[in-house]
């Protein structure tokens, strides 16, 4: 009976129509309040950016498990995490991931893995009180699209069978195919190609549309995530995923770019232009010791700057509150489930004075 009055909680915030696992997608209305999906990792920064502001998250979304190639799922809920979350009101929906691109080709296409995956995944589900689990499947070839599409929907029919619910996140992957540029064919063969979004938003309860990482440690520098990139995106996934299905990834994570030795381990020498994730709690005590002006771009609506040390420029993006408040009013604005942030503990602390306090 709680189980039946956890999804159906959460299928309101959702603002979806469940109902024995079939989707009203056309029918059902925007959230009230949009949903405030924000991840966590197991480090000491993320539990305590939790702790200090559980009221303002609506969904929190953990790295709590993962899968082997053989349907192994490993992991177990941070007790300490579960009963604040429990105690605040605040529903839990655990990503289930596995990142390995051999080994996760190996899953999709194995019925018996997949089986006792949705096994272990119900069992988790029912013994902690989750709302559901978090598919956060990545670096997939191309070629397991329709696999991978197959194995979304198994999981879902287990979950929705058993009263929970599924989210899912994607990878951007406008236009619909590779550019010209090599790296543009990398990233559609590993990355951006796997994902049937359309697909995906009839299977999935929510759809989390990664619109960070457009700038990597693979790229030259640039935005985490330019609006006009963003705003590309989002504009593709609504051709077919409804409004009230797609949360808007968020990043709150920065990257530093700079030079590092070009010495490798064996001894041998090559080019290491060096990209590094760098969080608020890095990124913003760096530029006020260094008397850095950070800038703000109005264009790709993210602010950064550039250090000068060592007699050369080092590259900082630098996602603040300013950029995080663009990106939730385009998700009040476009009348979104929500938005899904990367992730607690690596914030500008300002973006929470931009957030409402949940109405559970």
């Amino acid at each position: 009976m709680r189980r039946t009055m956890t999804r159906t909680l959460l299928a309101l915030s959702l603002g979806l129509a469940l109902a024995g696992g079939a989707h009203a997608q056309s029918k059902a209305a925007a959230p009230a309040q949009p949903v405030a999906l924000f991840y966590m990792m197991e480090t000491p920064k993320s539990t305590r950016s939790f702790e200090q502001n559980i009221d303002k998250i609506g969904l929190l979304v953990p790295t709590w498990y993962g899968v082997t190639k053989d349907g192994l799922v490993t992991g177990a809920a941070n007790p300490g995490v579960l009963a604040k979350a429990k105690a605040a009101r605040l529903p839990v929906m655990p990503i289930i991931s596995l990142s390995e691109r051999a080994g996760l080709h190996q899953l999709v296409h194995d019925e018996a893995a997949k089986k006792a995956m949705n096994e272990a995944l119900v069992r988790e589900a029912k013994a902690n009180g989750y709302v559901g689990f978090h598919f956060d499947f990545e670096n997939i070839s191309y070629l397991d699209r329709d696999a991978f599409t197959l194995m979304a929907k198994q999981t879902a029919d287990a979950l929705h069978a058993n009263g929970f619910t599924m989210g899912v996140a994607v990878v951007p992957n406008a236009p619909g195919h590779p550019g010209k540029g090599a790296y543009s064919k990398w990233m559609w063969e590993y990355w951006r190609g796997a994902y049937d979004i359309e697909a995906l938003g009839k299977i999935a309860d929510e759809v989390s549309l990664m619109t960070y990482d457009q700038h990597t440690r693979w790229t030259p520098p640039g935005p985490v995530g330019g609006m006009p990139w963003v705003m590309e995106n989002l504009d593709y996934a609504l051709k077919v995923i409804p409004p009230q299905k797609l949360s808007l990834g968020i990043a709150l994570y920065g990257y530093r770019w700079f030079a590092d030795s070009p010495v490798k381990p064996d001894g041998t020498e090559a080019v290491n232009i060096t990209g590094v994730y760098f969080d608020a709690d890095e990124s913003m005590p760096m530029a006020r010791e260094y008397g850095v002006k950070v800038q703000w771009d109005d264009v790709q609506k993210e602010s950064w700057y550039v250090l000068y040390r060592d007699q050369m420029n080092e590259w900082v993006s630098m996602p603040d509150a300013r950029s995080f408040k663009v990106r939730y009013d385009v998700v009040k604005q476009y009348r979104l489930n929500g938005f899904s942030a990367w992730v607690l503990g690596s914030e500008d602390p300002a973006i929470w004075n931009e957030l409402p306090v949940v109405k559970r």
